[in-house]
């Protein structure tokens, strides 16, 4: 596969002060307070004087490495714009810096957790949420066409956009077999829905808003964002209630969308668009988790691997109406390098920070000594079941697991639909075995919590 480099980004000190100007040209204004977001992406909390005013602005930053399925950040500032235009409650945007890039917005109040939230006040935000969502399909798509971004025509192009964008990044990046993947993704070709022919644009990885006093103040992140089928964003705000609630029940809000939208709910769909979004999601990751791209957040982007496909196996086992049967414990024992591995957690524990990002990435790399001290107490075995299992079906022996994970998947190619059932069983049992080992580490914490709430 080809090899292209990710753009290198300067978001250090020679960076902030780069925005810190364009922000106050832009503003008119001076900055009295510049805070980076602590997390993996970066971004600030910017406040601004201007006259007797303060504005509260947010700056989003590109991500880092070779992940972006849009890698150009202005096109999220384009969509915004024209959400904004049609009364969509979503951040004013004031400008974009194109050195570094970043999207010059207003800072939406409040917060994502809705633990604090009363039941009434859950229940209305979730209303709110979904009237937010009707009206955002119902943006004529002509208007997103006008900023770049494609239309599909046709139900197979409707359902598969989120594929025909995701599968050039996936082909370029992808490291090593990934049988699962094309398993899935087999299922998914042979089963597109036939009916779905009117497009609309869709966050795509929906579920995201703020909320302050009871209220929802606004929706945010439409990075992934296209043109396509809208029951693509009732599939994706259902993964994300496994750790980010929406206020109410997922079949509440369903009916809640039919009211505003005046459409019906197509269940079917929704499933069909559960398991392709996650698939899409493991696709876009698959790379860097393979073989690790230096600088990435590698602890994020192995937990979002382990849990999504947690997902696509309990979509599948659904769809396919078969039952999967818990693997059979893996034994614990004292690892080979345990010696070793905690000399490594020690040190990393006597290094000192000097900032919240620092503190953040010190306990990035602790969270993967965690799976390293359970995958050498257990990935032996696991190892040893997986070859086991692979050697069986195939009928070669193997003892090299890269060597297996290919014929695997030149095996799932070659067969299509005519082992569906053996194989499910087969990619399951190796995803259990690996859940064993990383579920119950932090990192395995989001994959713990998969569920799919029913929508009716």
């Amino acid at each position: 596969m080809s090899e292209q480099k990710p753009e290198v980004l300067d978001y250090g000190q020679a960076g902030e002060r780069q925005l810190s100007k364009f922000v106050e040209e832009l503003t008119q204004g001076k900055i009295i307070r510049m805070e980076r977001q602590v997390r993996w992406r970066p971004s600030w909390y910017v406040d601004v004087e201007r006259g007797d005013e303060i504005l509260r602005l947010y700056l989003r930053g590109q991500r880092e490495g070779d992940v972006a399925i849009f890698p150009d950040l202005r096109r999220e500032a384009d969509v915004i714009s024209v959400l904004g235009r049609h009364g969509v409650p979503v951040p004013k945007i004031y400008g974009y810096c194109e050195n570094p890039p970043a999207i010059v917005m207003d800072a939406l109040p409040g917060t994502r957790d809705m633990s604090q939230a009363s039941e009434r006040e859950r229940q209305s935000i979730g209303r709110e949420y979904m009237a937010a969502v009707a009206a955002m399909h119902r943006v004529p798509v002509d208007e997103f066409a006008a900023v770049g971004l494609d239309v599909p025509e046709g139900a197979e192009n409707i359902a598969l956009a989120g594929l025909r964008a995701y599968w050039p990044h996936y082909q370029r990046t992808k490291s090593k077999p990934e049988p699962l993947l094309e398993f899935a993704l087999g299922w998914i070709k042979r089963n597109v829905p036939k009916h779905r022919t009117k497009p609309a644009f869709i966050q795509f990885d929906s579920g995201q808003f703020l909320i302050e006093n009871g209220k929802m103040t606004g929706l945010y992140d439409f990075e992934f964002s296209m043109v396509g089928d809208p029951m693509t964003d009732i599939a994706t705000m259902r993964m994300r209630d496994s750790y980010e609630p929406l206020g109410d029940e997922l079949h509440v809000l369903c009916r809640h969308y039919e009211e505003f939208s005046g459409e019906p709910v197509d269940h079917a769909a929704v499933n069909f668009h559960t398991l392709l979004f996650a698939v899409l999601g493991t696709m876009q990751f698959a790379g860097t988790v393979g073989v690790p791209r230096n600088g990435d957040p590698h602890s994020v982007y192995l937990e979002f691997d382990v849990a999504l496909r947690q997902v696509i196996l309990l979509i599948l086992s659904d769809l396919m109406g078969i039952t999967i049967v818990p693997e059979q414990p893996l034994r614990e024992r004292p690892g080979d390098n345990a010696v070793l591995i905690a000399k490594l957690s020690d040190a990393i524990a006597q290094i000192g920070t000097t900032s919240e990002l620092d503190a953040s990435r010190k306990d990035a790399a602790a969270q993967l000594i965690e799976c390293l001290v359970r995958s050498d107490a257990m990935g032996q075995e696991a190892l040893a079941r997986n070859l086991a299992d692979v050697s069986a079906l195939l009928g070669q022996h193997f003892d090299d697991w890269y060597a297996a994970e290919a014929a695997l998947e030149d095996y799932v190619r070659l067969m299509g639909d005519k082992e569906d059932e053996r194989l499910l069983r087969l990619l399951a049992a190796i995803e259990g075995r690996r859940m064993q080992i990383l579920g119950p580490t932090r990192i395995g914490a989001s994959a713990r919590h998969v569920h799919l709430p029913p929508t009716r």
